[in-house]
């Protein structure tokens, strides 16, 4: 049994502290709303996010973050990327092993968040990426899932996956860290595309074209930053991108659904309640590619909607008027 530390108290870090306890493991879940917190500890439930799923005994809510970090064995990371860097300031002195389930790209840097680790800790700290098709509620209810570890330490992430793993949620080991991020990334914009065109009505045929060219859109962005090219067709990629795209459960999804059904950007964010990590990427994502000279016109059409310089109609009649050209 180990001692692990989730910060995050979000439905994705209430999901994996779950699996954690149901593991055996003795888990800490740390958040910053004091009151949400208390809350979950009484009920022993978070009534919000995944309100069907009863902590396992081992799973303790608590509002000390010292004390919380300090008796760990790992420290799971679990919020959104704009506040990964201070959180790993925070954490940088108590010296804890490191794995982040966070997706996303660093506003203002777009830098990828192994990079703001190695900023912060140091190019050798020991931490891994856990990221995959897995949406938090199927995981907290024990549903088959299959995920990916990302580290460029091997036997680290050989630790990583033994805490993670039972006969329900089974991880694979990559050590192509940056096509992993990319994956998990990229994919929330276009699943917001996706939820855009079935919010117009548009049918399964649009959907399957976005599918495939929004990967040919990772892929470009993946290689142009080091990533390998098999990593495309995995689970970080292909996996996350098909699962988001096609599936409710999906908020990226959900936004751009409301986005196409006639709803203000304002109005969907209050809707979710949940952060929307692709809305609050798709400029990093854009600035990437232009910065490697890329063409990736589905993201930029949603980024032409968020800035309302389209609407979503003209933005799917834009795409399709595009210039003819090979695949």
């Amino acid at each position: 049994m180990q001692t692990i530390s989730v910060i995050g108290a979000g439905s994705w870090g209430t999901a994996l502290a779950i699996l954690l306890a149901k593991n055996g493991h003795e888990v800490k879940l740390w958040g910053r709303e004091t009151e949400a917190l208390e809350l979950m500890q009484q009920q022993r439930c978070n009534t919000r996010f995944i309100p069907d799923v009863t902590f396992p005994d081992t799973l303790q809510a608590v509002t000390d973050f010292d004390s919380a970090v300090q008796t760990a064995d790992y420290v799971l990371i679990a919020i959104p990327s704009a506040g990964f860097r201070s959180l790993l300031k925070q954490l940088k002195p108590f010296n804890k092993p490191i794995i982040w389930a966070s997706k996303g790209i660093e506003p203002g840097s777009n830098k990828l968040l192994d990079q703001v680790i190695a900023e912060e800790l140091g190019g050798h700290y020991p931490c891994a990426l856990l990221t995959g098709p897995s949406f938090a509620k199927e995981v907290a209810m024990g549903m088959p899932t299959a995920i990916v570890v990302a580290a460029t330490n091997q036997p680290f992430a050989e630790k990583v996956m033994a805490l993670f793993a039972n006969p329900h949620f089974r991880p694979y080991y990559t050590d192509d860290v940056i096509g992993a991020e990319v994956g998990g990334s990229v994919k929330n914009v276009l699943a917001i595309a996706a939820g855009i065109s079935d919010g117009l009505g548009y049918g399964a045929n649009s959907r399957a074209a976005l599918i495939s060219r929004g990967l040919h859109e990772i892929s470009q962005l993946g290689l142009a930053l080091g990533a390998k090219p098999d990593t495309f067709m995995g689970l970080s990629c292909l996996g996350d991108l098909v699962l988001t795209c096609t599936d409710n459960l999906s908020r990226n999804r959900r936004f751009g659904l409301a986005l196409g059904q006639g709803k203000s950007a304002e109005q969907a964010f209050i809707d979710i309640g949940q952060v929307v990590e692709g809305a609050d990427n798709v400029a990093q994502v854009s600035e990437l590619a232009n910065i490697h000279g890329l063409k990736m016109p589905i993201t930029e059409h949603v980024k032409a909607v968020l800035n309302q310089t389209m609407s979503p109609l003209e933005a799917v009649e834009s795409l399709f008027d595009r210039d003819l050209k090979a695949e």
